[in-house]
């Protein structure tokens, strides 16, 4: 006991330490040693043989980042009002979330973000670039981060800390960077009385592809969320960029509403929401739109 609570709190020394834009996922040798495994979700005990405590538990998880749950998310979003001809974008966000157990004190928590995206025409003028005349539709770049996370909170709050890697996979230049990127990623939060709130932050850097532009976002998304007895969430939370390489904000300001229920015997949480953009490129979008299908995979 006094070894995890130890491991724990230099885990969570080494985060803080090194703050939002970089932290260390350094490991030795023989930490990795033991056989990778899906990491368990714990359930809470129920009373009297009931699921409400179950439920309520699962509902507190689904706002954790990086929680000991398997979890696939379809988010799709819609934003309008870009570039002159006021266009509209879908992007659909493959974002499985998969918590590998590496230890007994620490999980590695894998979270993927594919985008599939349809990208109407932004310009209508006759004299504005073919590309921008046309619509275009395919797979984004994706995005893997990889948190390291004690199993257990550290001082009430819930850490994680390691890479993050970019990878050029869109089938149209119009919707992705060309460019391989890799940065560190962090998330911090607590949990208390049906609040979560904390930050989740990445920084990422290219080092190569065929891209014109070199690659260098900073991404910071604090969140703040209330879940009641009935397993609703309200939320409200930014998703802020900032280009290093061209000097500028994208700041929308995305408030939900997230119920959790059963097909059956499979937990979802179904989630709308309003996106505002507060601050954003010239001829960036005006709005938005969200939808966001999670399917959950409690192991028993």
């Amino acid at each position: 006991m006094k070894n995890a609570l130890k491991s724990s709190v230099a885990a969570a020394a080494l985060v803080c330490s090194l703050g939002l834009s970089t932290y260390a996922f350094a490991q030795t040798e023989s930490r990795f040693y033991r056989p990778l495994t899906l990491a368990s979700t714990e359930s809470a005990p129920s009373s009297g043989g009931g699921t409400k405590d179950d439920d309520a538990e699962l509902a507190k998880k689904l706002q954790n980042p990086v929680a000991d749950l398997i979890s696939v998310p379809f988010q799709n979003n819609w934003d309008f009002g870009i570039g002159p001809a006021h266009a509209m974008e879908y992007k659909l966000n493959i974002q499985p979330v998969i918590p590998v157990s590496i230890s007994s004190n620490y999980n590695v928590i894998v979270r993927t973000i594919v985008p599939v995206i349809h990208l109407d025409a932004v310009d209508n003028n006759p004299l504005a670039p073919a590309s921008d005349r046309e619509s275009h539709s395919g797979f984004g770049d994706t995005t893997q981060s990889f948190f390291l996370s004690p199993k257990k909170p550290v001082c009430g709050w819930v850490v994680g800390a390691g890479p993050v890697l970019y990878y050029p996979t869109a089938t149209d230049s119009a919707l992705g960077a060309g460019k391989w990127g890799v940065g560190p990623t962090i998330v911090i939060l607590r949990q208390e009385h049906g609040f979560t709130y904390g930050i989740l932050a990445n920084q990422i850097w290219s080092y190569a592809g065929w891209g014109d532009q070199n690659l260098s976002a900073t991404f910071l998304q604090p969140f703040l969320t209330y879940t009641t007895k009935k397993k609703t969430t309200f939320g409200v939370n930014t998703e802020s960029t900032y280009d290093w390489e061209d000097s500028r904000w994208t700041v929308p300001l995305n408030f939900s509403v997230q119920q959790l229920l059963k097909i059956g015997k499979l937990p979802v949480a179904l989630q709308f929401g309003y996106r505002y953009y507060a601050d954003k490129p010239s001829g960036g979008p005006d709005w938005g739109l969200r939808f966001d299908l999670t399917f959950l995979f409690p192991k028993k």
